[in-house]
């Protein structure tokens, strides 16, 4: 622990920062000459998958305890951890920084009386926040300063587990203590000391044991997550994938199971751990002026991340969205949420700010379709009215959480991001993002610099801290016939966790396959202004499939007519398939799932909405409403292969 707490000290210096700007300053240089000079030039598409998943009670009976270790050591190679200190992760040697949070201009949630407001401003919903101002003469959005647009692992503070501060060796957790699964049972006897049917369910801590096979850590001691290597995006490449999901997911859920764990497909746990909400992810102690949070990874970014947010913030971080109203003294809650994002590829890089000006135009109908997270934990409601909160909660409740979590600088970190003019914006967006908890190579690794993603090591690390919901990850893994490392690649970041493996991929088709439909059609999608696409996110956030959506026609016309979005997504998400080589057969099972979604009209959101309304109808009160919900949305996961089954 003593050493996390050097770390950090260091790590939050004013020497630091000045050596540390100094060196992204040059690689940053050294960056742009490349990707003018072609070097980051590949010869085809690839694609990935980054997957969060959180751990639940699986069994009445909790796990024997670990004699192994002292619960306050921290094992050598935590030290040299990213926030997922994962191995095996998508572009795993990319210079994708430490999990964003990976990518508040976006949506302020400060409360407006029936809760909090997804506008961006509270003035008018369309006038950007921060340094995203609109010209008031010419109407046109004023360029950010270059636009920071940056890099970051994770849902959340996401530190990429392909991150330069990723662990380059397999976890050894034999070595290390396992934290508790769940804490106070009954001595005299092997029975819990509460009931089993309100043990079961409950948000619980993932022994270290469980990262020995598929699952890599993430921010809180509940959470995990899986990720894909990329492949190249092709039939063969999403096959792979579409396999890779699959086996890893199933792999990483049978061995939490063997620990009384089981790890759950969703997108925001509901059904507190033993202590309480908002006790578990308050819990902290201070460690000469560090902040180290109980339940957070005890990995040095993370808790420097925590530190600096805190400090900027005033000591409290607070977070409001319809309900609730509340603060916590360490970022943990972000860790409330998990997410998927998939990844894309660009080869040609003179192309790649057409692929994300186009990608930033899909955020709104995207999210509008996968919304899952409309109830908080259900502890943290105290005396709301449930029909009022099923009325008026968002959508998508991990937005909010993100956003707030470490929003607390003056230019807020995670927000939809600017539209680029030239692929070196990317780069320069990266160096003009407000400095997080910066490290030196040096304090992590005292070997010499060799690969490609030491040479950019303190570039990578800032970018894991650009947290936009759309963002270039700039370098990675070499894909056996698609591309070296040296390559450009979009990380989408504000799609929910899913239910079921097959929406999940579904999910990834939809949306590497329009993003590449749209530019090969030469679709006039980006014409959409900048506003509009932002306030289309916003709106999907908070209202789901009754989002107020904007979008331009093949035809340039805009619309806001949801059967008109939805036909041209699916279509030209089609055509980017098959523009890829993937046959028609397969593209019907990849998006099968998804449209029949959309012509249910019916979420996963829109589902939990109901089923808690049913609930309250039936004389319950709001918090056995949202566990009822809750435990029938575990259940229904496991009879059924995608959410379409359910409706």
């Amino acid at each position: 622990m003593d050493d996390i707490v050097d770390l950090v000290t260091r790590s939050l210096a004013d020497e630091t920062a000045a050596e540390f700007t100094e060196r992204v300053d040059e690689q940053a240089m050294r960056l742009r000459r490349a990707i003018e000079a072609g070097e980051f030039d590949n010869e085809a598409f690839s694609v990935g998958l980054e997957i969060e998943l959180y751990a639940i009670n699986a069994e009445p009976d909790p796990p024997e305890p670990d004699d192994e270790g002292d619960d306050e050591t921290v094992a050598e190679e935590d030290l040299d951890d990213d926030l997922s200190g994962s191995s095996g992760a998508a572009w795993s040697s990319s210079l994708d920084a430490p999990a964003e949070p990976e990518d508040g201009a976006g949506a302020s949630l400060e409360p407006d009386g029936d809760g909090a407001s997804l506008d961006p401003e509270e003035g008018d919903p369309l006038e950007p926040a921060g340094d995203e101002s609109l010209d008031q003469d010419t109407g046109e959005a004023a360029d950010e300063p270059e636009d920071s647009f940056g890099p970051g692992e994770g849902p959340s503070l996401d530190i990429d587990p392909d991150s330069p501060l990723a662990e380059d060796e397999p976890e050894t957790p034999e070595e290390e203590a396992e934290p508790a699964v769940e804490s106070s049972v009954a001595e005299e006897n092997d029975e819990p000391y509460m009931d089993p049917g309100d043990w079961k369910g409950r948000l619980t801590r993932l022994p270290d044991v469980v990262f020995e096979g598929e699952a890599n850590k993430e921010l809180g001691l509940h959470n995990a997550e899986v990720n894909t290597e990329p492949n190249s995006f092709d039939q063969t490449g999403m096959e792979v994938q579409t396999t890779a999901v699959e086996m890893q997911t199933k792999q990483a859920r049978q061995q939490a199971s063997k620990h009384n764990c089981e790890l759950v497909l969703d997108a925001m746990w509901t059904i507190p751990p033993e202590e309480g909400s908002e006790q578990y992810l308050s819990a902290h102690e201070t460690n000469d002026g560090v902040v180290l949070a109980d339940n957070m990874r005890q990995a040095p970014r993370y808790v420097a991340l925590d530190n600096e947010a805190l400090d900027r913030a005033g000591g409290s971080i607070d977070f409001d969205v319809p309900g609730y109203s509340g603060s916590f003294p360490t970022i943990l809650f972000e860790s409330l949420a998990t997410s998927i994002q998939p990844h894309l590829q660009v080869p040609d890089a003179e192309a790649f700010p057409e692929y994300y000006n186009a990608a930033i135009r899909t955020l709104g109908p995207l999210l509008a379709l996968s919304v899952n997270s409309p109830f908080l934990p259900a502890d943290m409601y105290d005396d709301t009215d449930g029909e009022w909160l099923c009325a008026n909660t968002h959508h998508e409740l991990r937005i909010a959480a993100f956003e707030q979590s470490v929003n607390t600088s003056e230019n807020p970190k995670v927000r939809v991001p600017r539209d680029l003019d030239d692929t070196t914006d990317v780069v320069g967006r990266v160096v003009d993002d407000d400095l997080f908890a910066p490290f030196l190579r040096e304090f992590l690794h005292d070997d010499d610099r060799a690969a490609f993603e030491d040479e950019f090591w303190e570039f990578d690390h800032k970018r894991g801290t650009y947290w936009r919901w759309l963002r270039c990850v700039v370098g990675g893994a070499a894909v056996d016939g698609a591309s070296t490392e040296k390559s450009l690649r979009i990380e989408y970041r504000p799609l929910p966790t899913q239910p079921h493996v097959k929406d999940m991929i579904g999910l990834q088709a939809l949306t590497v396959g329009l993003i590449r439909g749209l530019v090969v059609a030469d679709h006039p999608a980006a014409e959409l202004p900048w506003q509009e696409a932002r306030r289309s996110f916003y709106s999907a956030a908070q209202d789901g499939s009754d989002a107020d959506l904007s979008w331009v026609t093949a035809e340039g016309e805009r619309t806001a007519d949801h059967d008109a979005i939805y036909d041209e997504i699916f279509q030209y998400a089609r055509l980017g398939l098959a523009e890829q080589d993937v046959p028609e057969a397969r593209i019907d099972e990849y998006l099968g799932p998804i449209e029949a979604r959309y012509e249910a009209g019916m979420t996963p959101s829109d589902w939990k909405i109901d089923r808690v309304r049913q609930s309250l109808d039936d004389g319950d009160d709001l918090s056995t409403a949202i566990q009822s919900m809750q435990r029938e949305y575990i259940e229904a996961s496991r009879e059924h292969h995608s959410f379409d089954e359910w409706v």
